[in-house]
């Protein structure tokens, strides 16, 4: 190995996480330099999109810009838009408008067909005749695994336009299922925690972007599996919500206060997110949906509308 490239490989385990290196050490030679930079290990402001800017997204955002990366945004609502464009933000008309600013697109949405009309409905972000600028896509959303798959398929035979920066190597664009768990406090305080799927390379790549937005990125194997994971894990909690909401409601019917019932929850079998971090009673915890008039939280309808679409496969 040549001395100066050891030298760029020091630089880089230094300011990069494993990621750097290990792209730089599988490409060596002439594509070092621009695997070392496309990488992008050392946190540097990326052109990011973010479409998708509810309850979740807005925060989400909010932290990359925070983070000093350059965002386009996209949202159905024009009031969210204005006031991202106010903190900094470029706005975009279109999802395809946010590909063609950005390396890197965020996808927050409600349900797959939203998911599915915006990467491929008119102006959607492979509508530009199969080719794309950003060559890392990550959809945040929570839907169906078998649809988030067959999109990663979509995605993998698109081609990249000769503007693309390749912050992932390669000749096509990839796709990640980057579902989260946090609920909206957690996206306030950029602590969620992300279940990946989708090709490694593409995770690592991804990683440093999206310990923007949350403190724990777990790899779940390849595309789907992420969307898997959060299903079965939206599945746990909605027992568990359901089962600590009846168990309050009949503790207070039985004239037992629910922040004494909650206090035994919380030192006993009990215990569990829906009940020290989510409770479900108003006036119980601070900043939680209940105690915000159930505002800013995960809808009931959306939980359904994803048992409608399992039952549909």
């Amino acid at each position: 190995m040549a001395m100066s490239t050891i030298s760029v490989v020091m630089r880089l385990s230094r300011k990069t996480n494993s990621l750097g290196m290990v792209c730089a050490l599988r490409s060596m030679g002439l594509r070092f330099s621009s695997l070392a930079d496309a990488s992008n290990g050392s946190g540097e402001p990326q052109d990011v999109g973010f479409i998708g800017l509810g309850n979740m997204g807005s925060h989400m955002a909010t932290n990359l810009l925070k983070a000093g990366h350059r965002l386009t945004v996209y949202d159905r609502n024009e009031a969210v838009m204005q006031t991202f464009a106010e903190r900094g933000a470029t706005v975009a008309h279109n999802p395809r408008e946010v590909a063609d600013a950005s390396d890197v697109v965020i996808t927050m949405l409600p349900s797959s067909p939203h998911v599915e009309e915006v990467y491929t409905g008119k102006n959607g972000i492979l509508s530009n005749v199969g080719s794309v600028r950003p060559s890392l896509l990550i959809d945040s959303s929570t839907i169906d695994p078998h649809k988030s798959r067959l999109l990663a398929t979509k995605v993998a035979k698109c081609k990249l336009l000769p503007n693309s920066k390749k912050v992932v190597v390669g000749e096509v664009p990839v796709l990640l299922d980057a579902p989260v768990s946090g609920g909206v406090v957690g996206a306030q305080a950029a602590t969620l925690t992300f279940m990946i799927g989708g090709h490694q390379e593409g995770f690592q790549v991804a990683e440093p972007l999206l310990r923007a937005m949350g403190s724990r990125i777990v790899y779940c194997g390849g595309p789907g599996n992420g969307a898997a994971a959060k299903v079965c894990n939206n599945l746990a909690l909605a027992i568990s919500m359901a089962g600590v909401a009846e168990a309050l409601a009949l503790g207070q019917q039985l004239g037992i206060d629910a922040h004494t019932l909650s206090n035994i929850f919380n030192s006993s079998s009990a215990r569990c997110w829906s009940s020290d971090t989510y409770n479900p009673v108003p006036g119980v915890m601070a900043n939680v949906p209940a105690s915000r008039d159930y505002k800013g939280g995960f809808s009931s309808q959306l939980l359904l509308l994803r048992k409608l679409e399992q039952q549909s496969l």
